[in-house]
């Protein structure tokens, strides 16, 4: 589906000092699975979601008409048993499944579908990032309660797949536009958990819904899926914390920095009651960045861009803390995507290029106090600006990037902020420049969410108004191109267009995932073709 926000570049994890997690009553006796997060979900509402966080959550809840098999990336059956495309490629039959309802004990039916879509077609969620995935269907028309005939405008490769996105229980539009509602810290779905506890500011209980229609389904994809009788997620800061957590048995799973899996997993109990590993597949991979604010006169040429690109050591914070298991990113997507252009080139560092770049475009120390300036509109501007990032841990790689950058004449500060208030800040299109990461999306990704200009919005996933009009032209032929590797050569020419542009410091690339699991835990493997496959795992 469609991309999503992480809290930072490097690691997806984070509190202070150990504590044990308590265990509700009875709940020995239960199969519960504790991971945690590193950060409270903005919020549970799946329309307005755009964080990793409320999205591990809530994914476990709603459900969409289809799923996506982990081992072949094939569409299975899910709330829609069937679908049929007519000869136009625009018309859609589509055959829900009967006998199928909310935990809250309504009916999901076509109609339930029908008022589902139409609030996220509502005005209310026009700049959010899901609408320019589905906003190609035109007409929904509702043939019986198990049935539904869907017209799209035009054609386009994700037409469907992006279409069967997450349902919701029966509740009114309002409730979904009021940011302040109860909704956003529940949910109601079909799934396979249901909202057990939300501790705010601590944690979150989800518990099996003992009536998911799953658990009768014959279809192979899901034969042993789901056996937790729990998830337990714990909103845990500090990425140290979390690694004791997990020495500790407290939490049963965790995602391990490259440095963490070289230097911080030896010895007891590493190997003995705790297991690491290192996997690799051809599931769609996130990436980490800095982007460049171009409502700030600072970022607005390409040049300077490119030049502060040059003044980030990406290769050195590779040596020095990932251990050599990331590489350079060269452009908007994973690198090893099929759509990814394969001649692009990572913009090095070389400080005195960047000098250079810098000089030519009239920077330069006018009054010898060490930080470039340039007249701008009429007034002098010195460069200086203030990344904002959310983690931490973070803050060693951009000491590197500060000193560098103050060496060229360039001053920045640093600014961590707590992480409903940095989407916030994203929303509303307050900062400088920005240290996040994207998440993997799809494997056959659709760049028109994050790069075209129409989502240079407040509250739009293009937050840093970054707009070409070649790149707009050439994303909106590319969505109408239904195969694949023809479509591949489109979004390789805007995948170079872009890495040229340099709207992001584009950073690490993972050669490797990693990650951490106690022997609690039962998998058939550590890894599918497409992904871990942490729904077939159990509680031994």
């Amino acid at each position: 589906m469609f991309r999503y926000l992480l809290i930072a570049t490097f690691v997806f994890v984070g509190c202070t000092k150990p504590e044990p997690v308590n265990k509700t009553a009875g709940e020995s006796n239960t199969k519960t699975y504790y991971l945690a997060i590193s950060a409270e979900p903005e919020t549970l509402n799946p329309i307005k979601s755009s964080d990793r966080y409320g999205r591990e959550v809530y994914s476990y809840i709603v459900e969409s008409l289809a799923n996506t098999d982990t081992e072949t990336y094939e569409s299975v059956p899910g709330l829609a048993t069937s679908w049929e495309v007519a000869e136009d490629g625009l018309t859609y039959t589509i055959n829900l499944r009967k006998g199928v309802k909310f935990t809250n004990g309504e009916v999901f039916n076509a109609h339930t579908f029908k008022r589902n879509f139409d609030m996220r077609m509502d005005d209310a969620y026009e700049a959010l990032s899901s609408r320019s995935y589905i906003e190609n269907a035109k007409t929904i028309e509702v043939i019986d309660d198990h049935t539904l005939k869907v017209v799209f405008s035009e054609k386009y490769f994700g037409n469907f797949d992006y279409f069967a996105g997450g349902i919701l229980s029966q509740v009114p539009i309002e409730m979904y536009k009021d940011p302040k509602a109860k909704l956003n810290k529940t949910v109601v779905g079909t799934g396979p958990y249901m909202l057990d506890k939300y501790d705010k500011g601590r944690s979150i209980i989800l518990k099996k819904n003992p009536d998911w229609w799953g658990w009768k389904e014959a279809h192979p994809y899901y034969k042993d899926i789901h056996k937790f009788d729990k998830i337990y997620f714990k909103f845990v800061k500090d990425e140290t914390r979390r690694l004791e957590m997990i020495k500790k048995e407290q939490i049963d799973f965790m995602d391990l920095t490259s440095e963490q899996y070289v230097k911080k997993t030896k010895g007891k109990p590493w190997g003995i009651k705790v297991k690491k590993h290192e996997i690799q597949n051809n599931g769609p991979k996130g990436y980490g960045f800095v982007g460049w604010n171009f409502k700030n006169r600072l970022f607005k040429n390409k040049n300077v861009r490119v030049a502060l690109a040059h003044l980030m050591n990406r290769q050195l914070m590779i040596d020095k803390f990932a251990y050599s298991k990331s590489e350079l990113a060269t452009g908007p997507w994973f690198k090893g995507s099929p759509y990814a252009n394969k001649t692009t080139k990572p913009l090095l560092f070389d400080s005195k290029k960047a000098i250079k770049m810098l000089a030519a475009e009239g920077w330069t120390d006018s009054d010898k106090n060490g930080i470039l300036d340039k007249v701008i509109d009429g007034k002098k501007t010195e460069f200086k600006f203030t990344l904002m990032f959310a983690n931490r841990d973070s803050e060693k790689y951009f000491t590197i990037y500060k000193e560098d950058l103050k060496k060229a004449g360039i001053e920045m500060g640093l600014k961590i902020i707590e992480w409903n208030s940095f989407v916030k800040a994203l929303d509303e299109q307050k900062f400088d420049a920005v240290n996040l990461g994207w998440g993997a999306g799809s494997v056959n990704n659709d760049p028109k969410q994050i790069w075209h200009s129409v989502s240079a919005k407040a509250g739009g996933s293009n937050f840093i108004s970054y707009k070409n009009v070649e790149v707009d032209k050439l994303i909106d032929e590319g969505r109408k191109i239904i195969d694949n590797k023809e479509r591949a050569k489109v979004w390789a020419k805007v995948y170079d267009l872009i890495a040229k542009d340099a709207p992001y410091v584009f950073m690490f690339n993972k050669k490797y995932d990693h990650y951490a699991v106690t022997n609690k835990v039962g998998m058939k493997k550590p890894t599918y073709k497409y992904g871990i496959g942490q729904q077939y795992w159990y509680v031994k």
